[in-house]
């Protein structure tokens, strides 16, 4: 950071006064539960939740553009990536609801039912939802497109150890057998299995793809303090 403070041969100082701060504008506070408030990928609109409600507004007007109504106090907000659809969690519900900015009266309800729901996610394409059961019983992937279902066994975790490739045509999931830690791959098109393998971790905590989609990180639990690398050229 540079000094402000400009010193002269001859023992003189020159100060350079900081510009004045430029007028500042707030709009009218508006209704918001839980800190769900999330700006769209591309930027031109912010979905908050209030209590029930979906308010989605225009960024730069901050003219409401649509308000959906959920069947309970949403718990978690997230955009797919295209910025066309909406994702509310309502885990006491075990539900969530999928919402289209682009054809408000089209919407989606995805019910894990008894088994119940402990954390939801849109796959890279926007077009599928990942929703894991609690106790990390399983992963239901949902279609937006043709309402089919498959199911992914045997999750370590409920929101770490699940990675999708910068490409986004892969998946990484941490999975946990027989007291053992191994990875497993799928594509993401069809949901099908690629290949597993088993990790030299202790307690695998957490992975990671590298920006290339070429290489896999595993993080072991912090007590071993170790990080291991995948290539996932290699057979």
């Amino acid at each position: 950071m540079r000094s402000a403070l400009h010193l002269r041969l001859g023992g003189k100082a020159n100060f350079r006064m900081a510009s004045p701060l430029a007028e500042l504008h707030f709009s009218s506070p508006h209704q918001q539960t839980g800190g769900l408030v999330h700006f769209s990928p591309d930027g031109k609109l912010v979905a908050c939740a209030a209590a029930y409600r979906l308010v989605v507004r225009d960024v730069e007007t901050l003219e409401i553009v649509h308000i959906f109504s959920c069947k309970d106090v949403v718990e978690k907000i997230e955009w797919s990536r295209d910025s066309k659809y909406v994702l509310c969690g309502i885990f006491k519900r075990g539900l969530a609801q999928v919402w289209s900015v682009e054809q408000p009266e089209w919407y989606c309800n995805v019910d894990e039912g008894p088994i119940g729901l402990s954390c939801v996610r849109f796959s890279p394409g926007g077009r599928h939802v990942l929703a894991t059961a609690d106790f990390q019983l399983r992963i239901t992937v949902w279609s937006l497109l043709d309402r089919s279902v498959c199911y992914i066994r045997f999750p370590k975790f409920t929101e770490a150890g699940l990675d999708f490739s910068p490409d986004g045509r892969q998946m990484a999931l941490a999975e946990r057998r027989d007291g053992k830690d191994s990875v497993a791959l799928f594509e993401c098109e069809e949901w099908s299995a690629v290949r597993s393998f088993p990790v030299a971790t202790e307690d695998l905590a957490d992975l990671r793809w590298s920006p290339d989609s070429t290489v896999l990180c595993v993080i072991d639990s912090v007590l071993q303090y170790q990080v291991l690398l995948y290539s996932l050229d290699s057979p």
